[in-house]
Formats: structure tokens, C-alpha cells, sequence
């Protein structure tokens, strides 16, 4: 039996013409990378484990994809119960919520209580789909996978009044569906495999099956990079990166398991007209992209520190910060609750109103801000750092982006030390940033290189995509890739265009010849919906003239020209 084509959810097939618009940006930015004097890299699609883990925070790491050990991985390997436990509620549910879609959507419920046939064939679903499709991931365990078993007979009438209960609960309303197989998996769990995990002795197995795992993002294996041929890298070192980065997310608008990250940064120095040529690097590229409107939000990590400081709420940092940068999302009432319920004073709140009435232009937030950190040394530093960056852009104004002052900005608050910056696209377009980065001073100190400064961006290469979509912004040009095709008549005329052919490419004009003597008509129709814009009908009459019935396919003309004018006109 043939298996069905599909991909992983979160990940893509791009078509010829889609590859074509991720090229055209991808080329942009790598133009502007050039120009500004930034240097190429790679680094593996997958690291150690050991050079991933624990960089990220506890959410970031759940979300790192990892790779298991070539061979018998399993070998002399034990597991936790507490993570079997944890695995089999997510296995309950995941089948309860298939048996749902696949089997129950169309039912009555007032049927799953009444009819027995039902629900003998609704369980034995939900069960084969328990052993058959979700547990196969623990079937190195054949002691593991019989106690399941034996308590799915022994509790088979609570498993199956469970079931219906709150499958009924799903039909009558099915909004419900996601909390009913949540409450139909804790509601057994417990009693279902309580014996069934019980006497084995599990431990974390993690690092013992997995030693490598797929990069989460660019940056900490930029700092391995670094680190490990510091000996062979000239400081301060500009370097950028483009490639594939991988997070076990889950897949929405604009969020992706596998995208690709335009990263540039420069390590080694601490000089602010590093950050000045980032924010004229944001705006070159974009204004290559003829994208106008966008905002390049920045703010400095001290700016948050000294608000924090004169607050007298130092010491949460973090949960100040957190809170702080979702007033967009959840409004000033919002922002203020979480504080409260992180510990935050009234009174400290009261101390920074000011702040959720931020308004003004660049110079005026920046006045704002003196009075309001006047107090705070550290404050004071960030204030000086923004000021020069403005008078830097003043100086040089951008051509199309906004630089815009945003105090609750917090994004990176675990690394960065300094500026911190956030792309928004054009007021128009409904998207999160396409772009982000900030000062870190001592990102290579993770392994064990200290003091090593640096100032990094990225482009979010798949926003900017959907972003020149909606605006229409792409090029009609750039899904154009053959030049002119030529039609095949049969072996002698074909051999007649290959020729051609040839000579057009010497030129890097591309050019190709129609693989098949097929129907005039078919060969025309594959030209016209490939968007190729000139045919080339060259039969016997044209070869025994030495010439090229050249037609664009726009307009319809033709025209009869010889190699030299067929080469000119495309050269």
C-alpha cells in the first residue's frame, strides 16, 4: 500500500515561482550584507545538545528539536515515570481528539448513550488508535506496553463511560473539544496507569538518546563559531549568516517549525557606530524592497534597568520588563495586573504612569525619559547611548523606515546588555516584527570566552515574504527565469535550436528547447503558463535561411531575425 505524501506540519514545499520571492529577498539582503562589509558563514544544521540546552530558558528548550543516537539508542537506557506519566495524558488526548474528528463529529449524543454497538466500535477505535498509532514510541518496552494493556481490560467499562461522557460533551458543542479531552485524560490518567508505570524503574533519558539536536536559532552557535576559531578570526569580526533554523513551535500565521534566519552581527566591539550601521543596514534593504513604512523600534536595556531601579523594583527585572512589553497586547489595566501579580507595588506602578502615555517624537521621549530616570546612574548611560544614535541618524537621515523610541520594548532581555531592536512592518500590514536584534557583551562567555562584545540583527526572511505579497511589492520580473523557448519540430530542427540554444546560453541568456516534438499548441500552452515571454519556431524554411521566427508571447509579434540579432536581443 502506497503511503500518503505529506510533510510535517510547520514546514513547507515552495514552488518554482515562491522560490523565485524568497530569492529575490534572500539577494537583497545579501547584496546589503556585501556592502556593508559583512562576511559569510555556515555552521552545521545541528549541534551538540550540550551547545544548545540551557540557552534559551526553560520555554526555549522545550522547543529545541532533538536527534536520536544512530544505532541502538536505546540500549542500557531507562526513563523517568514522571515523563511516561506526562506522555501518556498527551497520548490519551491527542487520541481522544482523533477518535472525535475521524469517527463522532456526525453523531448524535443522545446515541452514545443508548447504543452499545457504538460504543464498543467508538472504543476499540480510540484503543487501536492508542497502541497502533500514539505508543509506538515506547514499543522498546514490551513490559511497559503490556501493563497498558492489561489496564485497558481491567478498566475497560470506566474507560469507556469516560469516553462517552465527554465525547457527548464534544458533539453537543464542539468548541469543547480541546478541554473535553483534556478533562477525559486527567480524569483517568491516574487510575488507568497508575500500575502501569509503577515498579519500573525510569529515569531522564534525554541526554542519554540524544547527544545532537537541530539549531534553534543562529546566534549561540555563532558564539560556538567564535569561540572555538577565535585563533583564526580577525577582531572586531562582521559576520552574517543565512540559513534554515528549527523550533518544535506550534505552526501559526507567519510562524514556522523550520525557517530560515538572515542573521548579521560584529563581535569584538563595543563601539556605538556599530548600532548606527545596523539601524542604516535595516533601512537599506528595505528600501530595496521598496517596502516604506516600516518602523525600527529601538530601546536600551539600561533605559529598562533605571526604570526598574527608580521604582525600587531591581530585583524584577524580569517580571517588570515581561510585563512591560505586552502593552500593546493587553492594554495599560493589563500590563498593570501582571505587575501586581508578580509582586510589583501599587506604589512602583504609580511611579512609572508616566511611561504608559509615551507619546511625542524621538527627542521628546528622550526629554521624557531624562526627568523620569534623573536618579538612576545606569538610566543616565542608556539615555547617553539612545542620544548618540539619534544625533548619528540626524546627521545621516534614513531614506524610507522611522526610528522610533519605544521604552517597553524588551525582547532578548536574557542576553542583551544594550540597544535592543524590533522591525514593524508598515501600520497598513497585520504582522508581528520582521526583523530584531540588540547588544549582547558577553554571549561568547557561555563558553568560556569573556569579554568578547557584539551587536547583532536578523530579517525575518518569511514575514518580509508575506508582507511584499500582500502589498503586492514583489517584482513582476523575478518569476521570469527562462528567456525564450524553442519550439521542437522534430530531431533535425531540434538539433537546429540546440545550437542556438547553446550560443544563447554562452551568453548567460537563458534558453531551452521544448524536450518533446509535441503538438504546436501544447508547447505553446506550457510557454504561456511558464510566463516565458518569447518563443523561437525555427523549421525548415528558417533553416534553410540561416534565421529565427522569434515571437513574443504578449503582444503576438514576429519577427524574423538571424543568431547575432536573436543573441543581441536578449543580451
Amino acid at each position: 500500500m502506497a503511503s500518503k505524501a505529506s510533510i510535517p506540519k510547520g514546514t513547507r514545499d515552495f514552488s518554482p515561482a515562491e522560490v523565485s520571492k524568497r530569492n529575490y529577498i534572500i539577494n537583497t539582503i545579501q547584496d546589503n550584507f556585501k556592502k556593508f562589509g559583512f562576511q559569510p558563514i555556515e555552521t552545521p544544521t545541528f549541534e551538540n545538545s550540550d551547545t544548545l540546552m540551557g540557552k534559551y530558558g526553560d520555554e526555549g528548550d522545550r522547543l529545541i528539536f532533538k536527534i536520536l543516537n544512530s544505532g541502538d539508542f536505546l540500549k542500557n537506557v531507562e526513563i523517568s515515570s514522571e515523563d511516561i506519566k506526562l506522555d501518556l495524558k498527551t497520548i490519551l488526548e491527542q487520541s481522544f481528539i482523533t477518535l472525535f474528528n475521524k469517527k463522532c463529529k456526525s453523531q448524535n449524543s443522545l446515541e452514545f448513550n443508548t447504543n452499545e454497538d457504538f460504543n464498543e466500535e467508538f472504543f476499540k477505535f480510540f484503543e487501536s488508535q492508542f497502541f497502533d498509532v500514539e505508543i509506538p514510541k515506547y514499543s522498546f518496552d514490551k513490559e511497559l506496553i503490556n501493563k497498558i494493556k492489561n489496564t485497558f481490560s481491567r478498566y475497560r467499562l470506566t474507560l469507556i463511560k469516560a469516553l462517552i461522557k465527554y465525547i457527548s460533551k464534544s458533539v453537543k458543542n464542539e468548541e469543547n473539544l480541546f478541554q473535553s479531552a483534556n478533562e477525559f485524560s486527567r480524569s483517568i490518567h491516574t487510575l488507568v496507569f497508575k500500575d502501569a508505570v509503577s515498579g519500573i524503574n525510569f529515569k531522564t533519558v534525554a541526554k542519554e538518546i540524544s547527544e545532537k539536536a537541530l539549531k534553534y536559532d543562529l546566534t549561540v552557535p555563532f558564539a560556538r563559531y567564535v569561540v572555538q576559531h577565535q585563533n583564526e578570526i580577525d577582531f572586531p569580526f562582521k559576520r552574517y549568516q543565512i540559513q534554515n533554523v528549527y523550533r518544535a513551535d506550534r505552526p501559526q500565521k507567519g510562524r514556522f517549525r523550520e525557517f530560515m534566519q538572515c542573521d548579521a552581527d560584529v563581535i569584538g566591539s563595543d563601539s556605538l557606530w556599530q548600532e548606527v550601521e545596523f539601524i542604516q543596514l535595516y533601512d537599506a534593504v528595505f528600501s530595496d524592497l521598496k517596502l516604506e513604512g516600516v518602523h525600527i523600534k529601538l530601546n536600551n536595556r539600561k533605559i529598562l534597568s533605571g526604570l526598574a531601579e527608580v521604582i525600587g523594583e531591581s530585583d524584577k527585572l524580569i517580571d517588570f520588563t515581561v510585563a512591560l512589553d505586552k502593552l500593546d497586547k493587553v492594554g495599560e489595566e493589563g500590563v498593570k495586573k501582571e505587575m501586581l501579580d508578580k509582586g510589583i507595588s501599587e506604589n512602583a506602578i504609580e511611579n512609572i504612569q508616566p511611561i504608559f502615555n509615551f507619546k511625542g517624537d524621538f527627542s521628546e521621549k528622550i526629554t521624557l525619559l531624562e526627568s523620569l530616570l534623573s536618579n538612576s546612574e545606569i538610566g543616565q548611560k542608556g539615555i547617553k547611548e539612545l542620544k548618540f544614535l539619534q544625533n548619528a541618524i540626524d546627521a545621516m537621515p534614513l531614506q524610507n523606515a522611522k526610528l522610533d523610541l519605544d521604552v517597553t520594548l524588551a525582547r532578548g532581555l536574557n542576553y542583551y546588555t544594550g540597544a535592543i531592536f524590533e522591525i514593524s512592518a508598515p501600520e497598513n500590514v497585520k504582522m508581528g516584527s520582521i526583523g530584531g536584534g540588540g547588544r549582547y557583551d558577553d554571549l561568547t562567555g557561555i563558553f568560556g570566552l569573556k569579554n568578547m562584545s557584539g551587536v547583532g540583527i536578523s530579517f525575518g526572511l518569511d514575514r518580509i515574504y508575506l508582507v511584499l505579497e500582500e502589498l503586492d511589492l514583489f517584482p513582476q520580473t523575478i518569476s521570469e527565469n527562462t528567456k525564450v523557448i524553442f519550439i521542437n519540430f522534430g530531431e533535425a530542427e531540434a538539433m537546429y535550436a540546440m545550437k542556438a540554444v547553446r550560443a544563447l546560453r554562452a551568453k548567460n541568456i537563458a534558453a531551452e528547447l521544448y524536450p518533446d516534438a509535441a503538438k504546436m499548441k501544447k508547447q505553446m500552452t506550457y510557454a504561456d503558463k511558464r510566463n516565458i515571454p518569447y518563443v523561437v519556431l525555427a523549421g525548415g524554411n528558417e533553416m534553410n535561411a540561416e534565421v529565427y521566427n522569434l515571437k513574443n508571447m504578449k503582444t503576438g509579434e514576429q519577427n524574423e531575425v538571424s543568431l547575432e540579432e536573436l543573441i543581441a536581443k536578449f543580451a
